[in-house]
Parts: structure tokens; C-alpha cells; sequence
């Protein structure tokens, strides 16, 4: 997989809080807690290390408190061609995967619209390596016009694979306009129009990375086969030096209440007609959130889901049909989204999706089924991936959010949504006024 391969993807169908899905619970469900430390160096960079003596790997973590909800709505894509600029060279090192490579590591990043992650994962006992990588770009990229070109046409090339020349690629530059009137969540991570990366300025540029790109806005997380003290002897000595910067103060405008529906009608070269329905819904912290969930699983995760055996399986009007959730730091989106089969508009699969949906808000939904999608939930959990990646990814978006140990009270939180709270979240959230629908049809 090629660098920034993963952002796009992540953008369009996982929430957040997919992408950091990790096991939190041990055999027979018993919570099986993240240990971590957690400290903040004289610069405001705030620092987590979790040792696992089990690996002989350790992961170098850094996640920058940045996406493209912290661009100007005339500079967007800037976030995301950080994610390629830093891989770019900086100040002391020119070539930033050769001296990873020589020592057996790898990296990637990724962007969203809420933040900025990149990694590094190498053998524990070549973990400096990793240190003074990261913490020379931290202190400055190289800003070359070479970089910035290379670099430039490699997001502009992205564009247009990914969202301009592909079936349904657009589909989200065109949907999130529609769903978001003022936040902007309505422009896409790789930016709202190209033109705005084909005309950056090295001085847009170099001003974007001094605001966000520093210790102030930081969070460092070390995982793997790593003493503590040693660990944060490493942290002081590469990391502390650096100016700590000003963290910036978001100024982002709250999204007005939607209160009537909207639509819009594309047109495009692709196989089948699609149906994108989504609904706004609540912040990633709301007491909600995990209700939320829950009811998207229910309606639209795998083939046991009620949208999916109803409509693909039962009445054939869609050829496949999912729910998921955006999981967005701030409010949401519940998302619909199927490509029809032939014989059937647009229209006869939105009337169908809102006969299921009027089912679930009229007819409680039973307390085995209901306790069904939450063990669902918990088993995803309790059977994904343990890597230490996704340990280090998701104890620092749970330090953005405002607490690190928030990445271990997911099963917990999961567990407490009362079938209450998931019935009062499934009539307030799908209703009509609330959703914004996009026809995606044939030429």
C-alpha cells in the first residue's frame, strides 16, 4: 500500500471510530485495560507510552490536532497534502523512509477531517531511530520547491483517480455540501476544489504548517517493547528542545439544525443507480454517540441487518445496502448509502428505506434482538486486531478528544446504551426533515 493510500477510504466509509476499533476485552468479555503512562514535556507536547514487553516491535505515534475542519474554506486540501509533505525531507534529513528502511521500519499516515496521524513501526531495539525522524520534521520540514511540487502533483494525480476518474468517486465531494451548510465538514479531506492545491503558495503553505504543526498541538505515543524511563529519556531529548508553539484556538461555526429535507440529482457514467441518504446526528463526546451506533448496525451493518435483509435480500429492489456512522469530533452523520438493481428507481429504494426506518422508530425494536447488535458491537471488539498501531492510533485520538483512557471504556460505553436511549435516538434522528438524500443515476 502506498502512502495515503488509507486516507481516502477512511474519509468515505469508516467513522474515526472504526478506524480505531481495537480488542478492549479478553475471552468470556473481561476487560482487558490499555496500561499506559502519560506525561507533558516543558513544551506542551503531550506524551503516552505503553510498554507491551510481549513485542519485540515498538511504534512511534504522532498525531497532529489538525484536518480540514482547520482550513480556510478558499485554502482546503492543506491538511491532507501535509499527510505527503512530511514525508518530503526536513531540515537535517533529506530522505525520510531511507534511514526507517535501513533499520527495518516502516510508515504510512493518514488524514481526516478532525485530525492528522502518522507512525512510524520498527524493531524495539531500534526505537531511536524513530525519535529523531519524527522530531526533525516536527522542528521543521525543508520547504523545498522541488518537495512542494513532487508533492503537489501527487495529491492533484489522488483527486483525480480517486474522486474525479472512478465510478461514484465524487460521490462525497458532491454529498457533503449537501449535508453541511456552514461547519466545514463540508468540504472533503482531499479538498473542495483542485484548483486550491494547484495554486498553493509555498508561503499558504509554510504558514499552515507553523500553525498547526507544533508541540503545543501534539500528541506523542510510544507502544511496543519499550522501558518507561528509557522511553521519555528519548521524548526529552529529542522532543523537548522544540519551541512549543501556540496551539490554535477553533473558531468553527456550529451547523444550524437541518428542518427540511433536501435533495440533489447526479448524473454520471457508473453501472447502477445509488441512493445516498444521511442524517445529522450527534458529537463524537454526546452521551448519544453510542447509541447512535448501535442503531446504524442495526439497521445497515452486514447481512443480517434490517435494511439489508429487507431490501437485498427479501425484496431484491438494491444489490447491496449498509449504515455507518461518520463518528466525526463534532456532530455526525448516519449515513445510508446502496446502488439499486435495474429494475427499480431511485425513488422506490428511498420509499423502501423509510418503510424499514418507520418500522424501527413504530415498532420497539425486541430486547433480544436489541442486546443482539450490542454483543455484535462488543465482539467486534473483543476479535480485531491488537496491533500496536492500532493501540498507539487510538490512545492518541482518545488524548485529543480530552482523555486517553476514554480507549478503554468503549465495551463499557456500548454496554450501558439502554433500549430507551437507542428508541429516543432513532425517532429524534431519522426523520424526514433530517435527511439530506442524493440520486445518483445513470446517464
Amino acid at each position: 500500500m502506498e502512502r495515503g493510500e488509507r486516507a481516502p477510504g477512511f474519509i468515505v466509509h469508516l467513522s474515526v471510530n472504526q478506524i480505531f476499533h481495537v480488542s478492549l476485552l479478553a475471552y468470556k468479555r473481561l476487560p482487558v485495560l490499555i496500561n499506559f503512562q502519560k506525561h507533558i514535556l516543558s513544551n506542551g507536547l503531550r506524551v503516552i507510552i505503553h510498554p507491551d514487553p510481549s513485542s519485540e516491535l515498538a511504534v512511534v505515534n504522532v498525531l497532529y490536532d489538525v484536518g480540514s475542519r482547520d482550513e480556510e474554506e478558499t485554502l482546503t486540501g492543506f491538511a491532507h497534502l501535509f499527510e505527503h509533505l512530511m514525508f518530503g525531507g526536513s531540515v537535517n534529513i533529506p530522505s525520510y523512509d531511507e534511514p526507517l528502511q535501513n533499520v527495518g521500519g516502516e510508515n504510512n499516515a493518514f488524514t481526516t477531517p478532525d485530525i492528522t496521524n502518522y507512525y512510524c513501526q520498527l524493531p524495539a531495539k531500534n526505537l531511536e531511530t524513530a525519535f529523531w525522524l519524527e522530531s526533525d520534521r516536527m522542528l521543521s520540514l525543508a520547504f523545498s520547491n522541488e518537495s512542494l511540487e513532487i508533492q503537489r502533483k501527487v495529491v492533484i494525480e489522488e483527486f483525480k483517480q480517486r474522486y474525479l476518474n472512478q465510478p461514484y468517486g465524487d460521490a462525497w465531494l458532491k454529498l457533503r455540501p449537501l449535508c453541511y451548510k456552514v461547519h466545514p465538514y463540508k468540504w472533503a479531506t482531499i479538498g473542495k476544489d483542485i484548483s486550491h492545491i494547484e495554486n498553493a503558495s509555498m508561503n499558504e503553505v509554510k504558514s499552515f504548517f507553523k500553525k498547526h504543526y507544533c508541540p503545543s498541538n501534539a500528541i506523542l505515543v510510544i507502544a511496543g517493547n519499550v522501558i518507561p524511563e528509557k522511553a521519555m529519556d528519548l521524548c526529552k531529548k529529542w522532543f523537548e528542545p522544540i519551541p512549543a508553539g501556540i496551539k490554535p484556538v477553533r473558531k468553527i461555526s456550529n451547523e444550524p439544525i437541518q428542518v427540511s429535507k433536501r435533495t440533489e440529482v447526479i448524473k454520471s457514467d457508473v453501472p447502477l443507480d445509488a441512493l445516498y441518504m444521511t442524517f445529522h446526528t450527534v458529537e463524537r463526546l454526546h452521551p448519544d454517540y453510542f447509541a447512535v451506533d448501535l442503531l446504524s448496525d442495526l439497521l445497515g451493518r452486514g447481512e443480517a441487518s434490517q435494511l439489508y435483509d429487507q431490501l437485498v435480500k427479501k425484496k431484491q429492489l438494491f444489490n447491496t445496502i449498509s449504515a455507518y456512522t461518520t463518528g466525526s469530533t463534532d456532530r455526525g452523520l448516519l449515513v445510508i448509502e446502496g446502488r439499486l438493481n435495474e429494475d427499480f428507481s431511485v425513488q422506490q429504494g428511498e420509499e423502501a428505506v423509510f418503510n424499514v426506518l418507520r418500522n424501527v422508530i413504530n415498532q420497539p425494536v425486541p430486547i433480544k434482538e436489541f442486546e443482539k447488535v450490542k454483543n455484535k458491537a462488543e465482539s467486534s471488539l473483543i476479535f480485531s486486531d491488537m496491533s500496536l498501531f492500532n493501540i498507539a492510533a487510538g490512545l492518541a485520538y482518545s488524548e485529543c478528544l480530552g482523555n486517553a483512557d476514554l480507549f478503554n471504556k468503549e465495551a463499557e460505553q456500548i454496554q450501558a446504551v439502554t433500549l430507551e436511549q437507542f428508541m429516543n435516538c432513532a425517532k429524534n434522528i431519522l426523520k424526514e426533515e433530517n435527511v439530506s438524500v442524493m440520486y445518483y443515476l445513470r446517464n
